[in-house]
């Protein structure tokens, strides 16, 4: 099942098994963690995800760490966030030096 959060989109949605979450972000997401099933992932988004942050309701972080330097960009970890002590639970790196780091928050592994 896909979930779409979205400030623009109407239903029906063009993907199939796809559902437009409606009304805010973070509660829909907190009623959908509360539901049993797999894990809820967000992709591509670090505005939604900024707001997932703000609620407590990011368990776990997959970060990809490209081999690129940039001058400038949108940051994932606002400045003014509280620190969030988290723990790292696997790493790999692939053939194109790309790491994937995985972390999980310190609330999720209490």
């Amino acid at each position: 099942q896909k979930y779409v959060v979205s400030r623009t989109l109407k239903e029906p949605l063009p993907w199939a098994n796809s559902t437009l979450l409606r009304g805010d972000p973070a509660e829909a997401v907190a009623g959908l963690k509360e539901q049993p099933g797999k894990d809820v992932v967000v992709l591509g988004s670090g505005e939604l995800v900024r707001t997932l942050m703000e609620h407590d309701l990011v368990d776990q972080y997959v970060l990809l760490i490209h081999p690129l330097m940039l001058g400038s960009g949108q940051r994932l970890f606002p400045e003014g966030n509280p620190p969030t002590p988290l723990r790292l639970t696997d790493s790999t790196t692939n053939t194109k030096g790309v790491i994937i780091a995985t972390y999980e928050t310190a609330r999720s592994t209490a």
